[in-house]
Parts: structure tokens; C-alpha cells; sequence
């Protein structure tokens, strides 16, 4: 394209106007007058209309941009003649229109897996571009054109759906868009299952609409949600996390379903504040940071493409904490609408609590995105929830929170709205072209304004709103206001008068809207508006009607009285009339107070539009009164009136559905049909039974008919008359005082004949009790028919609830029992079970899956308690938290009814009953059960062993015979004056405790021979006698009773034990005798009693010699008698004593080494002048001093060994010992022997040496000392102690300080010998 020269170019084009709008879009050079480029219009338009042109941009990518430039360029040139005719008749008065739908898409229903094609024709000059919408979520055809075709031709547009599913059902929207605006069209399609084309032919057909075939995969999918989220509470500032575990089943490779949650039935999609998770098998859902906003009815729904699953429940969310007591609680849900260049509305909810106060107002502040102050809006509080913020920055981008004010003071702030751009809705956006293919540069301009256009005046000024503190008004900008854009000018008037003044004084109003703050509340205004641009100022706008500055929204009506009727155990439902007249509703809002608090608490946190709401987390048992307000943007409604006082406790309601409906008996013409009564009874007991029955034929099934036009009090019922070999199936329902229950679920189609089978059939009526944490309780009947051999066992299995698990069986042998407990399960999982029938032919067929069971402990859940009273009575006692209206407890042995009622006896209180045995014996063994109807499954069970009923009736005896327990038992002591005392001690007792005192089984009294006395602070009985005589020998006996309990003890009087107790004085009951102790001292003593208190009595001690020779005598003497005891210590007695004392008198001999020799000793006990005491060895004799006899060998030679043997003697008797000095091997003493001289005398300086001569065996430890103080070896002092005989130290170089006594000390185990100790004198060098 070098050398390209638009002259040279567009000399074939005749049309003038061509060649200037040709020339428009070309950039040239202005000094070589060539062409550089192409020049691309910048336009104002909306978002909506800039993503259309991107998306065209994004084809011009795909074809290439040299290619569609050149293209677009020269087709034009050639064709332009042929377009300029069409746009003539397209376009035929040259002006701008907007879009127009001339055909619009219509809504269709079709059948799942047709087509759908939604056509519709629009209109409109620049020519409108079309983009379609599903739940108002753009549709990109080309990223699923295997589901999408969208095509556009000739201003015909059509959007076809292929394949459709149940998932296509929805609202479809075309949107239409050019420069003057957007016009769009809805057009609902609704996909219709397979299920519902089948009920459409046949309305009696057995499929339903949440159970469509799945063509696509050849199932159909079913869909449980087990462990659900139920009602839950959470506070401002925590998380809150809501679960469901969803199974799908059939399992598909690489199939999900759609899970989906909403709150108050709008969907959620994920913020900052709502996290979502789906794992395959459960769903979460989170909530970051809760605020009231987040209050509301949750929901999770489940889609399949064969129908859907939901779950819901409530989440209140409470309000934080206030910081200053009193204060309101902060504003909700704050909304930006209407936003502008410079303007917005902000919207919000008042709080639930105004505080102690009522609320005076709100303040607003706003923020930039990106920055973290906040500036407050409005000096002023307002009392509107709405409020026009003015001054925004056009294209900031702005959030806004609220706060509530009262007397007290400030709320927290409310949650920040979300971000909203302070931009003109209509501006056109500003979009950037694609380079020129031939020279890669892009030039943006704008495109230029219309000169000399003057506006028009706005059109269609209202006010929108009006109230005491300010007016709003809007206007539709003028039609012909050019492409610069243009400002307003805002004039008042006060009605009356023709005096127009400005209100915007300071800024030009960009924005079609305008508040207006400074106006005297109660006087009458009129408004209007002009605009302007550079060209001059529009005509004005036709004024408002005069409106009066004030409250143009009334307060809210108090709404109708509240009602209050009971619902669960915490909760309560409350209705009220609506409030009359009221304009623009916000909610209501309820509070509960309980009776006599005068303390009035919310129920909700964010206003409910509905008048009924559920007011839940109340406590159980309160009596409650309600009340609601009503808001609106004005502010409160009065309250309305009270409702009456009801009590939080489940309501009495129409029972669950009977269940298990099941084939009892079956012939030719007639079946027996029998089912269990309901879980749940509503609160009431349970009237009665109606039973329906239908013909199910070749997959179709007919009307159901009553069987019974009166209830049923039996849960069996007979149908005659039937058909042989057809198919029937039969539900029932249940009646009770609130009305008739739902029709259970219909039985399987069940055929009337006679059962031929050998195996036997199903086991039925499968139910659970006593779930806990890690087991279970499964139940079950015996099947209809047992085949051709009766029934002998059961197999239990059971699964995991969640795909790809397998069965497993519970029992490895078949049980003959309709109950088994299965263990060894996991807390919080769940499972599915079946059972199968065993009898001589096979195992039958499975019973219905039962489950998923959850295996979790419920809180509150209590076990059955054995209890033993005080009278011996022997019950079991069960406790339920959770009983509702009409609940019953129902006890049962071994799972069964107990139809013998003999045995026990039952008796409930409120929540608790007792079930007590009449006569407990082996035939009450077994497993007692209690279940308590109309709870989710209340119960529990106790087996009651061999082993434990023993145990309990040996507590029952205990408790129907009490023995009182005795501390001590009964004593007695003989005081002074002959006075006797028995006396024993209680352990336990009461203050009604009595005491009979008995003689001979006689009872005594309290009198002039008997003194009685109970302390019952110690529990001390006593009884006191003047004295003991001959007559009273017998039993004396202390006979209590405390109530029903009994003690007794006694003490016996007779024989000896009588004689001992009567003596008539003092006496001796151990003779005196003689002890020698081991210092040798002779102890004389004796036994002694006086007034029945035995004691040994010391008399003297000596030490013995023969001298002491003679008989002894010591006399006991009183008033009531005396007695004397002799010890004859004469010759004969005196040799016997002295055996004693001489075996006592030498303790120990042995051998000493010491630094003197080895000394031979004995220690002696006692010594005398009359005992001699020799030292005999080879004639050598010793003298021993008086308690220590040395005999001192010397130094030791070979001849020294030898026995030595010592001699104690008093000239008659005496005592030897023997030292033996002749062991092996020679024993020698440490010693210095020599070597040392006495003085030493040398020159400071010199080198000093000592050495000195040992001796020992064994060899001895060698240390010197330094005036008398130990030396080491060291730097200055070397010691040396070598062939264990020569000991050295040696001074290197002398000093004055080294002048001493130094000494050689030797040691070893015979002894220690310092060596001869040498004076050094030390003196300095000679001098000449």
C-alpha cells in the first residue's frame, strides 16, 4: 500500500457524500500528503453496547485485520451505490431511533431432549446488535456450540437450544442495543420430563416427575440428602458453616449434579462473604463474618437430570455486642440505587433493637475504593431509611455504610455496601479501535461535537421524593443536547410568587437527578430545570406542581393482633393481620418476652414480608407473650397488640404416616395387608386406620379405592373379594384427634395367589432403636410367607451409606432372633442395612434397604438406670429430654410387647418412668427396652444378667434389713472405787435412733444401779455400774433401732473371765522375774492390776555381783485387799542369773592397727573389782584398763601370730574370748623408715630435694604436707612416689618462702605413720 493517495483511490466513487465520510476515517500526513492510517471514532455508550463491539473485534482477530480492512474498505466502494439505497429504505428520515422489537420471542414448553429455537425481528437506526440471556447470564454460543446457535439476518435474530434437559427450564432474554439505547424481550421456556409426558397420557402411571429417565445416560438418577443442616444460630463477626451429604445414585463416571444454594430464594454465588464447596458427596456452604444481611431461609438444592432434591432451613444471626449500653444496634442491608455522575440513593433496613431509646436518626459515610477513610455524608442525622448523597467525583468509585444514633449514643457501623461508579447510565463508553493493517498505528480521537447546537429543556420533572429534610427531583435529559454533554441548572419558587431562584449556586448539576436540602420545612415550592453547553442555555422545563416540603411517607399502621401457637420444643409459630394502607413495606419485625420478665428479646434480626413467621431457640417449657412492629423507610409502626401466653412445647398435630405396609397372608380371592403405626402420633393418640388399594397392570396402575369406611383399631385388615393372580397395592393413613395423616407409601404391587415358593420370602418392617455413636439396635418381622420349611435363622448385612460400597455381613451364623444389636460402627457415618430369611431350601431374597441411618448419639440421650430404694424395691428407671405432646413410654422385653403384667409394674412421671419388678427372680432375665413415642427415636435398653440380678437383690436386702454398723463393740472398764463401765461406739445412725440396755434378756432402766448415757454427737452409748458383784454374772446387751434398721451388740460375764473381773483387790498377774538387759543391768519386775487395769510394774534394777545374793519380796496393798510376790536370788537362783549375765557381758573383740601396732581388744558391758581379766599369747600378760583391754603388738613379726585369748573372770565363773592373729600372709603397719634428714639448710636459688623410705603391706597411700598443710604436685612442687617404697618432692628453685617443717605421711587399712618431720632454713646468696 506504499504510495496509496486517496485521490488516486476514490476517483471512481460518484457520490460526493461517500467520499467525505471515506475521508473522515483516513489519517494523512500533512507533510507528504500521504495516508498513514485510519482514524477511529471514539463513542459514549453504555457498557452493554461496549462489550458488543469487543466482541466484534474479537471476530475481526479471528479473520485477520488486514484482511476485513481491505475488505470492508473496497466492498463498500464498489457497493456503496446498492447500500446507500438500503439504508435509504432502512433509514428513511435520516435520524437515530432506538431499538424496537417488532416480533417478540415467544415462551415455549417442550418435551426434555427436543429443540427450541426462539425467534424474534428488532428495529432501529444505528442497527441494534442482539446478545441473549439465560437467568440473566450471557450465552456465548460459540464456547457450547454443540447446546447454542445464535444467528442474525436481516434483523431477524434466533437463539436455538438443542438437546434440551431438565436443567433448560428458564427465563431467556434478548437484549437489543445501539447508541439511543437497550430494549430487551423475555420469553420463559419450560422442558418437560419424560415422567410428566407419561402422567400426561396416563395420569394413573406409576412414574413421576422427580424420577425422569435420563436418556443421555440410560438411567434415573435419584438423589438423598441425609445428614441436613438444621436450624441455626450464629452472631455478627463469627463463620458459620451450613452441610448436607447428597448421594446420587446411580453412580456415573464424570457425572456431578447441579448443587445449588440459595437464601430466601435467590441463588448465591460466591463473594467475600459466601464460600461454597461440593466435594462429590457433601455440600457446604460457608459464611464469612456474619451480619444480619446473611439472616434468612437457606436452601440447597439438588438437580439431577432426573428431578431435584431440596433441603432448608433458618439462620438467625444475632447482633454483636454494642460497646455502650443502650445504644442501637447497627442498620442492615444498605443498597445503592439510581447512581450518576455525581449522585446516589443509598437505601437501608432500621436495625430490630433501637436501644433505650428510640432511634433519632442515621448518619452515612461514604469511601473510595482503594482508600480506608470514611467521611460522613450528612451533618444532620435523617430519619428516612434513604438518603441522596451528593458531590461525588464522576468516575470514583464509592462504598457506603450506615450507623444508627439514640440518646446513649452511636451504633457499630453496618456492613459496607457494595462499590458503585459514580457515572452517567446513558454516556456512551469510549471504545478503542484497531490499528490500519497497513501500518500497525492507532490514533484516537473524539469524535467531533456539534457546533452551535443550543439544548433542548429536560423533559417529564417530577419529585420523586420529599420529606422534611430535603427534595429530590428528576428530569429526562433533552433530546437535542449535541455530544459535548451539557449541565443543569436547578430553580425554586415559592408558590404564589413568580421569583425564581437558583439552588445549585456553587456546582453545575451534572446529573439528571438533583436533592435539595435547604428548604423551609412546611412552605410550598415549585421547580424547574434548564441546561446548558458552550453553545448557550436551553429553554426551562415546565415547573413541578407546588409541593409542600414534609414527610411525604406515613409511619407504617401497627399491624393486626399477634397470635402465638405452639410448633416444636423451641419453637413457637406467630401470625398477625398486615398493616393497613402502609406504602412501601420494609418487614415486620417480632419480639418474644417470657411472662413476667418485662424483657422483650427480637426473633429476627432482618424484617420478614410475610405475616407468619417461625420463632425459634426458644427455651422449653417458658410462657411466652409476642408482639410485631412494622417498618418502612419512614421508621416503626406502633406495636401491635400482645398475643396471649403460650407455652414453648411441641403442638399437637396430625401423625407421620403408618409404615412398613406389608402382606400378611395371601389366597385366591382375598390377602391380609398389616403395617406398624406411626413414628411420630402428632401429640395425640392414634384413632384409627383407613386402607386404599389400586390394580397395578402392565406398568399402569388404577384409582385408589377405601377399603374401610371405619376406622381400623387394628393394624391389620383383610381385603376379600380380589382377583386371583392380579396385582395389587395398599396404603393406609392414620387418624387421631387433629385429623387424618398422609397416605403412607405405597406397598409394593403384591399378588393375590397362594405362595409356592421354597425359599422364604422377605423380611419386613425393618426399623432401628437405640442409635448411638457406634452402634445400633436393627429390628425386624418375620417374612410373609415362609416357603415350604418354616423360618430358622437371619442374616444381617450392612453398608456404609456412599457409592462403591459393598455388603458386608453383621452375623456369620444365622440368629433365630427378629432383633440384633450391630456394633463396631463409625460415629457420624451413616448405613444402610437388609436382612435375609434362611430356612432348610436357601437364604431368600433381601429385605428393603432401611437407611441411611446416621450413627451419632443425639445430646440429651439417657440410658436405662437399675435403681435399688430404700425399702428394697428393685425398678429400672429411663428419662427422656425430648418428649413431646401425647408422648408415651412404651417398655417391651427381648424387643417384643410384655403381655404378662405381673411382673412388672409401670409408672411414669412427666419425662421419666419406672418400671418395677413385683417379685424379681430368673424369670425377669433378659433385655428390657423402653422407646417413647412420638420423639425421632428415643430409646434405650439394660440386659439384665444372672450375675446382676443377684447383685441387685443382695443391695434389696440390705435396704429391706438395715443393720446398724458399730465403731467398736461392746467393752468394759473397771473405773476407781470398783465402778464398772460397758461402752460401745456407732458408726451411722439418725437422731430418732433408740437404745434398749439389757441384762440376761432383761431390760434395765435407768436408776440407782444403772447410770445409761447416749451421746449422739460422738455415737458413744454407755452404761455405768456402783460396783460388780457375784450376782451379776450374765450377758449385758445394747439393742438399738433406727427406724427400720437394727443393732445389737453384747458382752458375756461368766467362768474366768467373771473370776478376773471379781477379785477383791489389787493382785499380781505376772509374778516378779528378772531380766538382764544388754548394758548388763539386772531388772526385777512384775504384773500388776488394779481396778481392772493391767500394768507392768519396774521395781529396781542393779548391777549384778555376789553380794546381791538374797530373796526379794514386793506387797500390793488397798482398802479392798492385798498381795504378795517373792524372788528368790540365793545361791541356786543366783547361779541362774549369773549364766544370764556373764553371756551378756563381753559384747565384741577384735584387732586395731594403729600408728603404735596392732592392737588386740574386747569390749566389756560391766565391770567390777571383782572381775579379773587376763591376756594370754606365748606367756605374754596385759593389763586391761576397766572397759577397754588393749594388748599392743609392736612391730609385728612372723612370730607375733598366732590366738590371743582374753579372760574375765570373778574367781568362780567367767567369760573367754578368742583374736586370732594367724591369718594368711604377712600383715604390716604403714612407715616411714627412713631417708629424711633432720635439717636442711641451702641457697635461695638452688634446687631441693626429700626423699623418703616406706614401708607397708599393702602398699601405702603417700602424701607430704607443709607445716601441717597438704602439698600437690604442681609447677613448683614435684611429688614422686615410685617401686612403692621411695618418696620424693623436689623444689626447683628455693625461696625464702619455702622454709618449713615438711612432712611424709603414709597410710594404708593397718594403720598411718607421719615420717620424722625436717626443719629447712632457707637463706639468701653468700656474699664475699
Amino acid at each position: 500500500m506504499a504510495g496509496f493517495h486517496p485521490s488516486h483511490q476514490v476517483k471512481g466513487l460518484r457520490s460526493p457524500d461517500l467520499l467525505l465520510a471515506l475521508l473522515m476515517y483516513l489519517a494523512m500526513d500533512p507533510d507528504t500528503n500521504e495516508l498513514i492510517g485510519y482514524v477511529v471514532p471514539v463513542f459514549r455508550t453504555s457498557h452493554e453496547f461496549s462489550r458488543g463491539l469487543v466482541e466484534v473485534q474479537e471476530e475481526v482477530k479471528e479473520e485477520g485485520v488486514g484482511q476485513v480492512a481491505m475488505r470492508n474498505l473496497f466492498s463498500r466502494m464498489v457497493t456503496v451505490e446498492k447500500k446507500i439505497e438500503l439504508r435509504k429504505k432502512q433509514n428513511s428520515d435520516n435520524l437515530t431511533h432506538p431499538p424496537e422489537f417488532i416480533v417478540r420471542p415467544r415462551g415455549q414448553t417442550v418435551w426434555e431432549g427436543k429443540t427450541v429455537k426462539l425467534h424474534c425481528t428488532v428495529a432501529g437506526w444505528p442497527k441494534p446488535r442482539v446478545a441473549w440471556y439465560k437467568n440473566n447470564v450471557l450465552i456465548d454460543a460459540k464456547t457450547h456450540p454443540d447446546k447454542y446457535t445464535v444467528e442474525s439476518n436481516y434483523n431477524m435474530h434466533s437463539l436455538e437450544i438443542k438437546n434440551c434437559d431438565f436443567l433448560d427450564t428458564a427465563q431467556y432474554r434478548a437484549s437489543s442495543l445501539n447508541i439511543k439505547g437497550e430494549r430487551s424481550c423475555i420469553a420463559t421456556v419450560v422442558i418437560k420430563s419424560r415422567g410428566e409426558r407419561i402422567l400426561e397420557k396416563h395420569p394413573n402411571s406409576v412414574f413421576s416427575p422427580s424420577d425422569g429417565f435420563c436418556e443421555e445416560h440410560g438411567v434415573t438418577f435419584h438423589a438423598d440428602i441425609i445428614e441436613s443442616f438444621e436450624v441455626a444460630f450464629g452472631r455478627e463477626g463469627e463463620t458459620l458453616s451450613l452441610g448436607c451429604t447428597v448421594i446420587v445414585y446411580p453412580t456415573i463416571k464424570r457425572y456431578q449434579p447441579d448443587v445449588v444454594w440459595y437464601r430466601d430464594g435467590v441463588a448465591l454465588s460466591e463473594s467475600k462473604w459466601v464460600h461454597s464447596h461440593w466435594s462429590g458427596d457433601k455440600a457446604t456452604l460457608t459464611l464469612v463474618h456474619l451480619n444480619k444481611e446473611d439472616e434468612g431461609l437457606y436452601t440447597l438444592r439438588v438437580n439431577t437430570k432426573s428431578g431435584f432434591q431440596t433441603h432448608s432451613a433458618y439462620v438467625f444471626v444475632r447482633d454483636e455486642e454494642v460497646e455502650l449500653e443502650g445504644v442501637p444496634v447497627a442498620p442492615l442491608d444498605v443498597l445503592c440505587h439510581d447512581a450518576n455522575k455525581d449522585y446516589v440513593v443509598v437505601t437501608w433496613k432500621q436495625p430490630a433493637v433501637e436501644g433505650e431509646s428510640p432511634i433519632l436518626g442515621y448518619l452515612i459515610d461514604r469511601c473510595e475504593v482503594g482508600q480506608h477513610h470514611w467521611a460522613q455524608c450528612n451533618e444532620t442525622p435523617v430519619k428516612y431509611a434513604r438518603f441522596p448523597v451528593t458531590g461525588l467525583i464522576e468516575g470514583k468509585t464509592y462504598t457506603f455504610r450506615v450507623r444508627a444514633i439514640n440518646r446513649a449514643g452511636v451504633s457499630r457501623p453496618s456492613r459496607a455496601s457494595d462499590p458503585v461508579t459514580a457515572i452517567d447510565p446513558h454516556d456512551r463508553a469510549r471504545h478503542r479501535g484497531p490499528s490500519a493493517p497497513f501500518t500497525g498505528m492507532i490514533k484516537f480521537t473524539e469524535e467531533d461535537a456539534t457546533v452551535g447546537v443550543v439544548p433542548g429543556e429536560p423533559t417529564d420533572l417530577v419529585v420523586t421524593e420529599a420529606t422534611k429534610s430535603y427534595v429530590v427531583l428528576a428530569w429526562t435529559p433533552p433530546t437535542q443536547r449535541g455530544h459535548e454533554g451539557v449541565m443543569y441548572i436547578v430553580e425554586k419558587c415559592i408558590a404564589g410568587t413568580d421569583c425564581w431562584q437558583r439552588a445549585n449556586t456553587g456546582i453545575p448539576v451534572k446529573s439528571p437527578r438533583f436533592a435539595l436540602f435547604d428548604l423551609a420545612e412546611g412552605n410550598t415550592y415549585s421547580f424547574r430545570v434548564r441546561c446548558f453547553n458552550s453553545a448557550g442555555v436551553s429553554e426551562s422545563s415546565a415547573p413541578t406542581a407546588p409541593i409542600t416540603v414534609g414527610d411525604m411517607l406515613d409511619l407504617p399502621a401497627a399491624p393486626g393482633p399477634a397470635v402465638a401457637t405452639r410448633n416444636t420444643d423451641t419453637s413457637v409459630v406467630v401470625s398477625w393481620g398486615a398493616s393497613k394502607d402502609v406504602k412501601h413495606l420494609v418487614g415486620y419485625y417480632i419480639d418474644h418476652s417470657v411472662v413476667g420478665s418485662n424483657v422483650w428479646t427480637p426473633c429476627n434480626n432482618k424484617p420478614v414480608k410475610e405475616t407468619r413467621f417461625v420463632c425459634h431457640g426458644l427455651t422449653t417449657g417458658d410462657l411466652c407473650v409476642f408482639r410485631v412492629k412494622a417498618v418502612n423507610a419512614a421508621g416503626y409502626s406502633a406495636t401491635s397488640v400482645e398475643s396471649e401466653a403460650v407455652v414453648v412445647k411441641a403442638a399437637i398435630a396430625v401423625s407421620d404416616v403408618p409404615i412398613g405396609v406389608h402382606l400378611v397372608e395371601a389366597a385366591r380371592d382375598y390377602m391380609v395387608v398389616g403395617w406398624k403405626e406411626p413414628i411420630v402420633t402428632g401429640g395425640a393418640d392414634i384413632r384409627g386406620y383407613f386402607v386404599d388399594y389400586r390394580t397395578v397392570k402392565a406398568g399402569f396402575i388404577g384409582q385408589w379405592r377405601e377399603l374401610n369406611h371405619k376406622a381400623l383399631t387394628t393394624t391389620s385388615y383383610k381385603a376379600e373379594n380380589l382377583k386371583e393372580n392380579y396385582f395389587y397395592q395398599f396404603q393406609v393413613r392414620a387418624v387421631n384427634m387433629v385429623g387424618i395423616s398422609e397416605a403412607s407409601l405405597p406397598s409394593m404391587a403384591l399378588e393375590c395367589k397362594e405362595y409356592t415358593l421354597a425359599k422364604p420370602g422377605v423380611p419386613r418392617c425393618l426399623h432401628v432403636l437405640e442409635v448411638r455413636n457406634t452402634s445400633v439396635v436393627l429390628l425386624w418381622e418375620p417374612p410373609t410367607f415362609d416357603g415350604r420349611s418354616p423360618v430358622n435363622g437371619y442374616y444381617v448385612d450392612l453398608k456404609e451409606a456412599a457409592p462403591g460400597e459393598d455388603w458386608k455381613g453383621a452375623n456369620n451364623k444365622a440368629t433365630k432372633l427378629k432383633y440384633m444389636k450391630v456394633n463396631g460402627l463409625i460415629a457420624g457415618r451413616s448405613y444402610v442395612f437388609r436382612v435375609r430369611a434362611q430356612n432348610l431350601a436357601g437364604v431368600g431374597e433381601p429385605s428393603t434397604v432401611l437407611g441411611p441411618v446416621l450413627a451419632l448419639t443425639m445430646p440429651g440421650t439417657h440410658e436405662i438406670v437399675l435403681d435399688v430404694d430404700d425399702d428394697g424395691v428393685i425398678s429400672m428407671i429411663f428419662e427422656c429430654s425430648k418428649m413431646a405432646e401425647g408422648s408415651k413410654f412404651v417398655w417391651s422385653k427381648n424387643y417384643k410387647a410384655m403381655t404378662d403384667t405381673s411382673r412388672l409394674t409401670i409408672v411414669t412421671e412427666g419425662s421419666r418412668s419406672r418400671a418395677i419388678f413385683n417379685e424379681p427372680s430368673l424369670e425377669d432375665l433378659g433385655i428390657f427396652s423402653c422407646e417413647v413415642t412420638n420423639t425421632d427415636g428415643v430409646s434405650a435398653s439394660y440386659n439384665l444378667t444372672e450375675a446382676g440380678l443377684k447383685h441387685l437383690l443382695d443391695i434389696s436386702h440390705d435396704h429391706k434389713f438395715p443393720i446398724i454398723p458399730f465403731k467398736t463393740e461392746m467393752a468394759m472398764d473397771l473405773l476407781e472405787k470398783g465402778r464398772v463401765r460397758f461402752w460401745t461406739q456407732v458408726e451411722k445412725f439418725t437422731s430418732d435412733c433408740k437404745v434398749e440396755y439389757v441384762f440376761n434378756d432383761v431390760i434395765v432402766e435407768n436408776g440407782k444401779k444403772y447410770t445409761m448415757n447416749f451421746d449422739k454427737n460422738t455415737g458413744i452409748i454407755e452404761m455405768f455400774m456402783d460396783s460388780l458383784m457375784v450376782t451379776d454374772e450374765g450377758t449385758f446387751t445394747f439393742n438399738l433401732i433406727d427406724g427400720k434398721a437394727k443393732g445389737s451388740t453384747s458382752l458375756v460375764l461368766i467362768g474366768e473371765v467373771t473370776q478376773s473381773v471379781f477379785l477383791p483387790g489389787p493382785h499380781f498377774v505376772d509374778y516378779l522375774d528378772f531380766e538382764v538387759t544388754p548394758e548388763c543391768n539386772v531388772l526385777l519386775k512384775a504384773t500388776v492390776r488394779f481396778y481392772n487395769r493391767t500394768s507392768s510394774c519396774l521395781f529396781f534394777g542393779l548391777q549384778l555381783c555376789r553380794k546381791d545374793a538374797g530373796m526379794y519380796e514386793v506387797k500390793l496393798k488397798d482398802d479392798r485387799g492385798k498381795d504378795i510376790s517373792l524372788f528368790n536370788l540365793t545361791d541356786a537362783g543366783t547361779e541362774t542369773l549369773l549364766s544370764w549375765f556373764y553371756s551378756n557381758l563381753l559384747r565384741r573383740s577384735g584387732v586395731l592397727s594403729t600408728e603404735h601396732g596392732i592392737v588386740l581388744y574386747s569390749l566389756v558391758t560391766h565391770h567390777n573389782e571383782e572381775l579379773q581379766v587376763t591376756w594370754l599369747q606365748k606367756y605374754i600378760h596385759i593389763t586391761a584398763s576397766d572397759t577397754y583391754v588393749p594388748s599392743l603388738v609392736n612391730e609385728p613379726t612372723e612370730k607375733d601370730k598366732g590366738k590371743y585369748t582374753i579372760n574375765i573372770s570373778d574367781g568362780k565363773d567367767g567369760v573367754k574370748r578368742v583374736c586370732d592373729l594367724s591369718g594368711q600372709g604377712r600383715i604390716y603397719r604403714a612407715r616411714v623408715v627412713g631417708g629424711l634428714p633432720d635439717v636442711v639448710t641451702i641457697q635461695e636459688g638452688k634446687s631441693l630435694n626429700l626423699t623418703g623410705n616406706v614401708w607397708g603391706d599393702p602398699t601405702p597411700e603417700v602424701s607430704w604436707l607443709k607445716n601441717d598443710k597438704e602439698l600437690v604436685s604442681d609447677e613448683r612442687y614435684a611429688l614422686k612416689f615410685e617401686n612403692g617404697k621411695f618418696a620424693s618432692i623436689t623444689i626447683a628453685s628455693v625461696t625464702p618462702t619455702d622454709s618449713g617443717k615438711y612432712a611424709l605421711l603414709v597410710k594404708n587399712k593397718y594403720g598411718t605413720e607421719a615420717g620424722d618431720s625436717e626443719t629447712m632454713c632457707l637463706q639468701g646468696p653468700w656474699t664475699h
